[in-house]
């Protein structure tokens, strides 16, 4: 860690004028976040492919994404403790504290624009967007985790989804630039106030829906209210966004990408929930009962999972 603290620090010889001492943003195995004055660094994942994440930071860097992702401070990679460290401009978060505020229209027109990049921009050696991967290791972690009572269903809803959104196969889609892991703690807001996404490490080629798929499912299983869900939804399509019709259901495109989010949310639940020694809260366990409730309904039965 204080290695990951110092990366953050002006160069040797440099003065430091932001009169801050370093703050941890966020330590995880799969990211370390350290913030001093304008600059974070972050020390990804000491298995992260050094070929993938520098085609990632290629694409934050590119022109075409202006506006849409943060730019990198370094156009490439430095290796400290065995980890990549990339290092960006610091962004204001979305304020957890109040909802009402939530800029859903803003991450939808920023996905949308994601999602239009085109070819172009993107180098040859892109890799695949990692939302399948990161959900089928969530459901691996839980099947390690040991017997659990919660598990059954949600083990049972994503044994129904098809073999690409399990990370079995191929997804139909992997022309589309997509973020791979898109929530609201994803955005920032630059120092000319407008808001930007952050985070490459799950970016790359794939299916648009996939970045639709976490609200969509909040809203599916009664988590996300139907007025949020619409002015995401609205604002997405009035972009010109390509993962759902402009002017139809979206939910047969939405449906099976919906539930492998909510089964991946499910178990992440359960394992934290044994890790740390307590029952599941009352938001987890309505995201176990709609994994259940999707178990009775096979994807083709598009719909909504909170009754």
């Amino acid at each position: 860690m204080t290695a990951h603290r110092t990366a953050a620090r002006p160069a040797a010889g440099d003065a430091c004028v932001c009169g801050r001492d370093t703050s941890v943003l966020a330590d995880r195995p799969d990211g370390t976040v350290v913030r001093h004055g304008g600059t974070v660094a972050k020390a990804h994942a000491a298995d992260t492919d050094p070929a993938g994440l520098a085609a990632r930071l290629a694409v934050a860097a590119h022109p075409a994404l202006d506006g849409v992702l943060l730019p990198p401070l370094a156009p490439d990679a430095v290796e400290l403790d065995g980890r990549p460290v990339t290092f960006w401009p610091y962004g204001t978060p979305v304020d957890r504290d109040d909802p009402d505020a939530a800029p859903w229209e803003a991450a939808a027109t920023l996905l949308a624009g994601l999602h239009r990049t085109p070819r172009s921009a993107l180098p040859p050696d892109l890799p695949p967007m990692r939302g399948p991967a990161k959900a089928a290791r969530a459901l691996a972690r839980l099947r390690a985790a040991g017997p659990h009572p919660a598990a059954a269903p949600v083990l049972r809803a994503w044994s129904v989804l098809p073999a690409w959104a399990r990370d079995e196969a191929p997804a139909p889609d992997t022309r589309t630039l997509c973020h791979g892991d898109l929530h609201l703690g994803q955005l920032v807001r630059a120092r000319d106030g407008a808001w930007l996404l952050i985070d490459v490490d799950d970016l790359g080629g794939g299916d648009p829906a996939w970045d639709l798929a976490r609200p969509a499912a909040w809203f599916a299983c009664g988590l996300l209210p139907p007025g949020e869900w619409t002015r995401f939804l609205t604002a997405y399509r009035e972009a010109a966004g390509p993962a759902v019709p402009a002017d139809s259901d979206p939910w047969p495109v939405l449906d099976v990408p919906a539930r492998a989010l909510a089964a991946q949310t499910a178990a992440t639940a359960i394992v934290k929930s044994v890790a740390q020694g307590r029952p599941l809260d009352e938001v987890e366990l309505s995201v176990i009962d709609a994994c259940d409730r999707m178990a009775s309904h096979p994807p083709e039965l598009a719909g909504r999972y909170e009754t």
